[in-house]
């Protein structure tokens, strides 16, 4: 464990009767008022309810989805608070504003072990502006409501925003059970992995993955490559993709990737079949070609049966793994095989097994798999991202 995951919490004293903003994320994706995937909230529970169990007055701050500054109902965190207050058996308050009258008298009413949500935070300019003098004023806002600070959206952590690194440097702050959890389970895929080390890498683009590939390239064993992105990868060998997702101005790339591969022996494994329809649509007929071989009238939309063995097979030795982007188009059903079977093979690795958050997250609850099946689901794909490209996280070096 690391020096962060143990000192967390512990790290603030006695928070009884004490004001503790939290910073969580609870961006989740909703279809008008309805959640469809509570994951977030549910992996922000239990630092929120150690805190209240502690006698804290906590009042939670988060973002959902990307409002442009100002209040935008579709955007509310009010069905989050809800949900939230469900998760933790007790009545959880809202603020119909983020640093304003409602948020004050919000806070002002908590007594010891009370939780209340404030709405959402980017319904404020200054919590995403490039400006330091306007990211901090509003900083000082949001903390003039607390007496200490938790980072707990591991989702953010990425993100130099008011909420997320200006706060920290006003308040006495701790790293939260979550983001701590996450930064430990990120040490162990890039300080010493155990081996074999199988990294698989999917959804829609090489250059979202650029940083990771070149990082993973002196660390990996083994890199799995499926989703959009494999069809750069494809081409770049000299091979016909159809009307598959193509970023021409990546193949040379592609191209490199794969040279270096070869002389430092990292394995790159690409599907040897595809599973392709006429167009991109529900309701389209899969069939399933070669991979050097996609017709020109056909759309690539996921990895075919052999490459699913392949992939299964690749990782069926692994000690270590780490999984981010879908294999296919797995919102629809005769495109999800390719995620499924992955998933499937990440629950049987005797390891570290982890879900690198953000779609790969999403598949594995949408596909029905136990969640307490795999070492660990991220909550934060970019964030987590970054952090394997070897990039510095604001959010994490403001606690330090």
């Amino acid at each position: 464990m690391s020096d962060a995951a143990k000192s967390g919490l512990s790290a603030l004293g006695d928070v009884r009767g004490k004001r503790v903003l939290v910073r969580s994320d609870l961006n989740v994706p909703l279809e008008g008022d309805m959640i469809t995937d509570d994951g977030r909230i549910r992996a922000s529970v239990p630092t929120i309810r150690e805190l209240a169990d502690a006698g804290a007055r906590v009042v939670v701050t988060a973002h959902l989805g990307r409002p442009k500054g100002a209040p935008d109902p579709q955007f509310s965190l009010a069905p989050v608070a809800r949900r939230l207050g469900e998760l933790l058996g007790r009545d959880v308050a809202f603020a119909t504003d983020t640093v304003g009258a409602s948020a004050q008298a919000t806070v002002d009413a908590l007594e010891d072990g009370e939780v209340a949500v404030l709405e959402n935070v980017r319904f404020n300019e200054g919590e995403t502006s490039k400006d330091d003098a306007v990211r901090g004023e509003f900083a000082d806002r949001l903390a003039a409501l607390a007496d200490l600070f938790v980072s707990d959206g591991f989702g953010v952590v990425h993100r130099k925003q008011a909420s997320v690194y200006d706060v920290a440097q006003r308040l006495p702050h701790a790293m939260g059970n979550l983001v701590a959890a996450e930064i430990d389970v990120l040490r162990r895929l890039t300080e010493d992995p155990e081996r074999p080390y199988v990294v698989v890498l999917g959804g829609s683009k090489v250059s979202d993955k650029l940083g990771v590939i070149d990082n993973l390239l002196g660390k990996a064993d083994r890199l799995l490559i499926g989703g959009g992105m494999v069809f750069t990868f494809l081409k770049a060998q000299g091979h016909e993709v159809g009307k598959s997702l193509l970023e021409e101005d990546q193949l040379d790339t592609c191209r490199e990737y794969l040279r270096r591969a070869e002389q430092t022996g990292v394995q790159i494994v690409l599907p040897s079949d595809i599973r392709v329809a006429e167009e991109f649509a529900e309701t389209a007929e899969a069939s399933v070609v070669p991979a050097d071989r996609i017709p020109a009238d056909r759309i690539g939309l996921d990895i075919g049966p052999d490459s699913e063995k392949t992939f299964a097979d690749a990782l069926a030795d692994a000690r270590t793994v780490f999984w981010n982007g879908p294999m296919g188009v797995f919102e629809f059903e005769q495109f999800a095989g390719g995620t499924r079977a992955v998933a499937e093979a990440l629950t049987k690795v005797d390891g570290l097994s982890v879900v690198g958050g953000g779609d790969s997250a999403a598949a594995v609850r949408q596909l029905g798999f136990d969640e307490s099946a795999f070492g660990h689901i991220s909550t934060g794909g970019g964030a987590s991202l970054e952090y394997l490209e070897g990039a510095q996280l604001p959010g994490i070096d403001v606690l330090s």
